[in-house]
């Protein structure tokens, strides 16, 4: 089994999909007016409008209710990117800060209230914890 990607279900597709090609600096691939992906060589961050959801199940999700997961982007800088985000982020959590498990983490929540995490590992133990994926 291999994960590949994620899914958030929004309101506003465009909107989304503009956030996250500012902040990613990657462009997404678009498959239809409902649908776009952010891929990035280790997985993809898909973005799809809520009139998808009746395809999988009639109200079995809805935009803009996570309160649970954390999206997360390996970067090479963090310090660097929270200072290049300073116009497209409205919606910090947490400013660059090296958490207890070795991570440099830089913390926000995208249009839709999605937390997203960049990090980097910082520690010897966590460097070597990622270099063993």
């Amino acid at each position: 089994m291999n994960l590949v990607s994620t899914r958030i279900i929004t309101g506003d597709v465009r909107r989304l999909v503009t956030f996250y090609e500012r902040v990613t600096g990657v462009k997404a691939q678009w498959g239809n007016d409902d649908f776009a992906e952010i891929v990035t060589p280790h997985g993809t961050l898909a973005l799809a409008s809520e009139r998808t959801v009746p395809l999988f199940s009639p109200d079995c999700a809805r935009p803009a209710a996570n309160d649970s997961a954390i999206i997360e982007f390996l970067v090479d800088d963090v310090d660097r990117m929270h200072e290049e985000l300073a116009d497209a982020v409205t919606d910090w959590v947490n400013g660059p800060t090296t958490m207890p498990w070795g991570n440099r983490s830089l913390l926000f929540r995208d249009p839709d209230g999605n937390l997203v995490n960049f990090f980097k590992p910082v520690t010897e133990a966590a460097i070597a914890r990622l270099a063993g994926r």
